[in-house]
């Protein structure tokens, strides 16, 4: 039933606006997102969890939109179809938040407990943090959200805490001493999603290092020269590193240095991180605050909970356990101590200082370092030793690299498995341990003695340590990453063995962006596989980013973020849903063309105005679901179009080519029946015509429907109104079209005959600037099919190319044939006497002859305009196809300015042609 305020007769505009709430208010209390399907095939998809704190960015609009049609596809395919969805609970995001709204009221998260505090997280959830689903709404987004989930949910806490008890008990969860990505401004460690690398301007200081007890290279130098963008961290410096085959340094490998502020003495380590070939092939090692330098540090025998650490949480400098740091360096900010270390080292001699070109002297060699910032703490990230919890991801990672390798998961495009094998088979522990107050806490207690106890529970801690046992709870949560990775079976109530559960699992379909393909899609890969034994989803596909017009990617900073919210109030959620679609193509970004969107409203208003057609002609809603009997050509044409357009839409959604699904339903419904088809039978609809349009239409809905749901369901409803009824069923839940019916070939070639004689003579007019003028068209030379294809039709090619009649010669009769049945004898010379001026050729499948206009033509001037752009653009199309025969070029060149290049030559090339073809018919 539609819903009771519905208009009764369709509007003459088409307002976006006026008809999306609604609709999407009546489908969520009508239960339709989720129809009741006991003993249907099921299909399962779940949407990646946006951040609670997030709201709908253009990613978010490209990725759901993708959802969406595929689920509204499968539901009108009869299936038990349900897109699970919910939100993240985000912790760093929503403590951040939470933290900022307090500062603002001169208070902070210090202030309380953290009971108190994570209670006034809760209190904000449940005030502010629906922004993003009531934004999927208004995209259309047909989730099931009578099973709405949120990752903090009791059931989901509980199945976070079991997987992470099981994996400790299994060995695979451990507490390590490792470098993490630490966040000094949120005092946290972040995963490698987290940090963006910016560009900032900075300098390659040169250092000499002493060598110890008066050893020497064997060039006779007692020192090694060091170079490094980071020179405070040299307080925490453990080693200098050489290449093993870099035979300066042979002679000093193994032999002992002197750290000249710390007075420290390490040993010269040969190692292949460093590169002979990169400044004095000598690297300074720090292994407690760099990646490389760790795994350096490893190699060199330097246990991680050995390795030096002199900076705190607030990246503020701190003694080491050698206590050899000074102590005017105790407190300060790393990089002000970055300048005391350059000044001091300066001053003892020890600063090799960079000559320019100039030959002036500076104390640094300028240079754009890629930095590490943390995308929400805004502020550089620091490698940090701690003490963390580890996942052995590279023992989860196996089953999934089989299940892709042996097809269980299929990932699309085909192109993304080469990046996801490599990633897995390299894989590093993942640190999986938050210093956040909101979140999972992690289900560890600590004994006086360091003992660690891990359960469910307190009570089950407590009674694993014994009684009398002090225990304290472990103080950090778990990633957010760690509890999503359960969100295809956890949502479905595992741990609990559910029908849903049973019935849902595994997944069919996971549309994720291909960024987070590693830290999310894979850990959900490890975690579904290790506890439930199969993969979490059959198909993996990966869509592209969606970028600003000229193919930069979106940034604040920019000032080219696209807000689709924005566009949806200007231009209707369908058009931006059908622009994400069929832009949509595999393995490519998305780049943002807002005229394209308003195109895409226009299909949806000329679709409208087709309905309003149909309408007038007495069309209405069809009466069955099968093709009705046709026996005009046009009517057997349109029903095989529409057949066809069906395979096309099936087999593309099959591939998971959104675009080609798109764009056949969009050709089909402006350019074959809206342009073509209505046009064909204007004037002649007949009961069988009616029965037929009517159909076709109704195939059209619900063809377009997973692509723009709203205004077809509007129009799905209005043709059942317009006969003073209402449909038995909404647009949303209809079967998916089954023609019963195939393709006729004797009218599809007559029809597609008559549509290229009648673009054939529209162009020419066009050409001659005649679109007005009416002509009376000659043949000569015409034989059957075509001679009884134009006689059937006659009516029609009349009123499309505003002919008055059509005049035949051959050797059999001279025929003046009229609009109607007038077939009086006319001579060709009386042709002169009907005030015909102006000719052109006319040269068409099955046909010779000529246009002859009422009224002057400039033949001569449009001869030369065609000329003229003839040149144009033969010159234009040699020019691109040098370009694109340059491997230099095509290789180098941004992959944009390659693709524009291409269109370009076959726009120009093609019409090229076209001129060509006008210029033979002017003779």
């Amino acid at each position: 039933m539609a819903p009771a305020d519905m208009a009764t007769e369709l509007d003459k505009t088409f307002d976006p606006a006026a008809i999306e709430t609604r609709w999407y208010r009546h489908w969520e209390q009508a239960g339709l997102f989720r129809p009741e399907r006991a003993d249907a095939t099921p299909f399962t998809i779940v949407n990646p969890p946006p951040n609670v704190t997030g709201s709908l960015h253009i990613g978010h609009a490209l990725d759901n939109t993708l959802q969406d049609v595929v689920v509204r596809y499968e539901r009108m395919r009869g299936k038990d179809a349900l897109w699970v969805v919910g939100t993240d609970h985000a912790g760093i995001a929503t403590q951040m938040v939470v933290e900022r709204q307090m500062a603002e009221r001169q208070d902070r998260r210090t202030n309380y407990s953290r009971e108190e505090f994570v209670g006034k997280v809760w209190e904000w959830k449940e005030e502010s943090g629906g922004t993003i689903t009531g934004q999927l709404r208004r995209l259309g987004c047909s989730m099931d959200w009578s099973r709405e989930q949120f990752t903090m949910d009791p059931h989901f806490s509980a199945a976070v805490t079991k997987v992470f008890v099981d994996l400790y008990n299994q060995g695979l969860i451990y507490r390590d001493k490792r470098l993490v990505n630490w966040d000094p401004a949120l005092k946290t460690a972040i995963s490698d999603l987290e940090v963006e690398t910016q560009d900032v301007k900075g300098g390659f200081w040169h250092f000499r290092y002493p060598l110890a007890d008066g050893a020497t290279t064997d060039a006779g130098a007692d020192h090694l020269v060091v170079a490094t963008t980071r020179p405070e961290t040299m307080l925490a410096d453990m080693a200098v590193a050489v290449h093993p085959s870099d035979e300066r340094y042979a002679g000093v490998v193994g032999k002992e240095i002197v750290q000249p502020i710390t007075g420290r003495r390490f040993r010269v380590v040969a190692d292949e991180h460093a590169d002979p070939e990169l400044g004095s092939g000598v690297v300074k090692i720090t292994p407690g605050h760099d990646f490389n330098d760790f795994e350096v540090g490893k190699r060199a025998g330097i246990e991680p909970g050995d390795m030096l650490n002199m900076l705190d949480a607030e990246a503020k400098v701190v003694q080491t356990a050698d206590g050899l740091v000074p102590e005017s360096y105790l407190g300060m900010d790393r990089f002000d101590a970055r300048a005391k270390v350059v000044a001091e080292m300066k001053d003892l001699g020890f600063l090799i200082p960079h000559v320019d070109k100039d030959g002036e002297e500076h104390d640094a060699e300028p240079r754009t370092i890629a930095t590490p910032f943390g995308d929400r703490g805004g502020v550089v990230i620091e490698p940090w030793l701690t003490d963390q919890w580890y996942v052995d991801a590279e023992k989860l990672a196996q089953a999934p690299i089989q299940a892709v390798k042996d097809g269980r998961i299929e990932i699309v495009p085909k192109t993304w498995e080469k990046t996801f094998f490599n990633w897995m088979e390299n894989i590093q522990p993942w640190c999986v341990s938050r210093q956040l107050w909101w979140g999972h806490r992690i289900p560890a207690w600590y004994a006086d003695d360091g003992q660690v106890y891990v359960a469910p529970t307190e009570a089950e801690a407590q009674a694993l340590a014994g009684e009398g046992v002090v225990l304290t709870r472990d103080e950090d949560v778990l990633d957010t990453w760690f509890s999503s990775a359960l969100w295809p079976f956890a949502t479905l109530g595992w741990p609990e063995e559910t029908d849903l559960l049973a019935k849902h699992y595994p997944n069919d379909l996971l549309i994720s962006g291909f960024d987070i393909l590693f830290f999310w899609d894979a850990r959900m890969a490890m975690q579904g596989m290790h506890f439930l034994g199969e993969v979490p989803w059959k198909r993996l596909y990966l869509h592209g980013l969606v970028r600003a017009a000229d193919g930069a990617k979106m940034s604040k900073s920019k000032g080219n973020v696209v807000d689709p919210l924005g566009l949806i109030d200007k231009y209707g959620a369908d058009a931006l849903r059908f622009f994400m679609c069929a832009m949509e193509s595999q393995g490519r970004d998305v780049k943002m063309d807002e005229a394209r969107v308003e195109g895409y409203r226009n299909f949806a208003t000329k679709l409208w105005n087709a309905t309003r057609f149909c309408q007038a002609n007495g069309i209405g809603a069809s009466q069955t679901l099968h093709a009705p009997q046709a026996t005009h050509a046009v009517n057997k044409w349109i029903v095989g179009e529409v057949v066809d357009t069906l395979g096309a839409i099936d087999k593309a959604m099959a591939d998971l080519r959104f675009d080609a699904a798109a764009n056949a339903i969009y050709r089909f419904a402006w350019d074959t029946f809206c342009d073509w088809y209505l046009e064909l039978i204007k004037g002649q609809v007949d009961d069988e015509t009616k029965a037929v349009a009517g159909w076709v239409l109704d195939q059209i809905l619900v063809m377009l429907h997973p692509f723009m749901p709203f205004v077809t369901e509007e129009l799905w409803n209005a043709q059942a109104r317009f006969q003073g009824g209402e449909r038995p069923y909404e647009l949303i839940v209809a079967k998916w079209p089954e023609p019963g019916a195939s393709g006729d070939a004797a009218a599809k070639a007559e029809v597609e005959w008559l549509i290229g004689l009648i673009s054939e003579v529209r162009a020419t007019k066009a050409g001659l600037e005649a679109s007005a003028k009416r002509l009376t068209v000659g043949v000569t030379l015409i034989d059957d099919p075509y001679r009884r294809w134009l006689k059937n039709n006659r009516a029609a090619f009349f009123r499309m190319v505003r002919a008055d009649a059509l005049w035949i010669s051959d050797a059999r009769d001279m025929g003046f044939w009229g609009d109607a049945s007038d077939f009086t004898q006319v001579a060709e010379r009386d042709l002169a006497d009907m005030g015909l001026l102006g000719e052109v050729q006319l040269t068409f499948a099955g046909i010779e002859g000529r246009l002859d206009f009422h009224g002057a033509v400039d033949t001569a001037g449009a001869r030369e305009r065609w000329k003229k752009a003839l040149a144009l653009s033969e010159k234009e199309a040699a020019s691109l196809a040098g370009r694109l025969s340059n491997a230099n070029f095509v290789e180098r060149a941004k992959p944009e300015a390659v693709e524009k290049a291409r269109a370009d030559h076959a726009h120009h090339a093609a019409e090229a042609e076209r001129l060509k073809a006008a210029l033979a018919r002017l003779g």
